[in-house]
């Protein structure tokens, strides 16, 4: 299933939903995690691989973030955009950190929609394992060699958090909307492919490749 089927079943549920619900509820996730799920708690220590090399090209949407692009659009849908826009760009994230969002996707939309959602973002991020008990997002960031997260939470994209990541992490955590500001693709481009930024090389809905004239390959 495309993001253009799940973002057009997402607006069917209707709800009037907002950023601040999608806040809440994660909250209520992982507060009330009982640890009963190994999925949920993180991989055993073998799992664990050393972290990779990082890259500004290689990004982690928090829960909160992801359960946005598809509840509310707005900011979270044009920042995720921007990655799925482009394939050599990398999506992080970890089995807990999806776990987390399909659970808020379940909580304020519904479990087809939520398990639904999963499987086309399965099939779109990069895999990392996380240790029992570290935070979702800082832990794929860090084993996923991320330099870049958008999340929500204020707790992380505060100035004060964002000085104490920085002595630990070489992360910038931002939310949605500065997220798709300071995101600039052209910069990026000759670091991470080399040469010259051809554009958008994928559509956002379909993540089918695209040619340089803008059509879809079929």
């Amino acid at each position: 299933m495309s993001f253009a089927d799940l973002f057009e079943r997402a607006a069917a549920l209707g709800g009037d939903l907002d950023e601040t619900d999608v806040r809440r509820a994660l909250d209520d996730v992982r507060s009330t995690a009982d640890g009963d799920s190994d999925e949920t708690d993180g991989d055993d220590d073998a799992a664990v691989a050393d972290p990779l090399d990082p890259s500004p090209a290689r990004v982690v949407a928090d829960a909160d973030a992801l359960a946005a692009d598809l509840l509310v659009g707005g900011d979270a849908r044009e920042a995720l955009d921007a990655l799925r826009s482009h394939a050599w760009t990398t999506l992080v994230a970890s089995d807990p950190l999806l776990a987390d969002a399909e659970a808020v996707i379940a909580s304020l939309g519904d479990p087809d929609l939520a398990a639904d959602w999963r499987a086309a973002t399965e099939s779109w991020r990069e895999s990392v394992a996380q240790p029992a008990g570290d935070h979702p997002a800082l832990a794929s960031a860090y084993r996923g060699g991320a330099m870049q997260v958008v999340s929500l939470d204020p707790s992380l994209t505060g100035p004060r958090a964002a000085a104490g990541l920085r002595d630990r992490l070489p992360v910038s955590v931002r939310e949605p909307r500065a997220f798709a500001t300071v995101f600039d693709p052209a910069k990026l481009y000759p670091d991470a492919v080399g040469g010259e930024y051809p554009g958008p090389d994928r559509d956002p809905r379909t993540m089918a490749p695209v040619r340089a004239d803008g059509d879809q390959h079929r």
